[in-house]
């Protein structure tokens, strides 16, 4: 079986090369790059299962790393930082992280949490088919005016091609499929970000507040909000 292959992106060489080593003992496959650049560079050539992601970068910050790569891929991110402020923690989570873990930390905690994330996401494609209809796994969901494809990552508004990122997608695909259903923000959470979320619930409102922006109701469907509860996309016949 093939080694996990983990990229570790930290201009501090010394707590690189340590998080390395505790990891090349638990036999994963390392790779340390010292910035921004490189990381989305190397991210390509070296296709990791999961990134460790220093946030306080030269050049191209950690966040903007972050939101580069949740453009194309859903690879497991863990965030390192030593802002400790719940704001920055929620907008890492917000902008895709999977994780975050405050500056100074525990070694054996960091392994730990590395395969406690690989854990929960490689399982998540397969609890997402099983919470959908089974005509829909694997294909698509089509209203008027919209279709979006789990296929291909597509979504196409009045005939368009929208630029949504992949946990857009499968939020809005998770609750198309399952019309008129309401969903708490809990059960999205763990639905779509395949684990119990622990903390703010927000990121949820977000990623609804950007799909949006990007298609608006039609006549015949509509993403709506439940007070107090969460959230359903709400279908009529035409």
């Amino acid at each position: 079986m093939a080694k996990q292959k983990i990229l570790i992106v930290d201009d501090d060489n010394n707590i690189a090369e340590l998080i390395s080593l505790y990891l090349m003992k638990e036999c994963f496959d390392t790779l340390i790059v010292e910035d921004g650049e490189q990381a989305l560079e190397q991210f390509g050539q070296f296709q990791p299962n999961l990134i460790l992601l220093d946030l306080m970068l030269p050049g191209i910050d950690g966040y903007q790393v972050c939101r580069e790569i949740r453009r194309t891929s859903n690879v497991p991110i863990i965030m390192l930082s030593a802002k400790g402020e719940v704001f920055d923690k929620v907008l890492g989570l917000e902008l895709g992280a999977d994780d975050y873990i405050i500056k100074p930390f525990d070694s054996k905690e960091l392994v730990a949490r590395v395969k406690a994330v690989l854990r929960r996401t490689q399982t998540q494609a397969a609890s997402l088919a099983a919470a959908l209809p089974s005509e829909n796994i694997g294909e698509y969901v089509e209203y008027p005016d919209l279709l979006i494809n789990l296929t291909n990552y597509s979504v196409i508004y009045k005939g368009q091609n929208v630029d949504m990122p992949p946990k857009e997608l499968e939020l809005l695909y998770f609750l198309a499929s399952s019309p008129n259903q309401v969903f708490t923000r809990e059960q999205l959470l763990d639905h779509i970000w395949g684990y119990e979320y622990v903390g703010d619930t927000r990121t949820v409102d977000v990623h609804i507040k950007r799909i949006r922006e990007k298609i608006h109701d039609n006549e015949y469907w509509s993403i709506s909000t439940v007070w107090s509860i969460g959230y359903k996309f709400g279908v009529k016949k035409p």
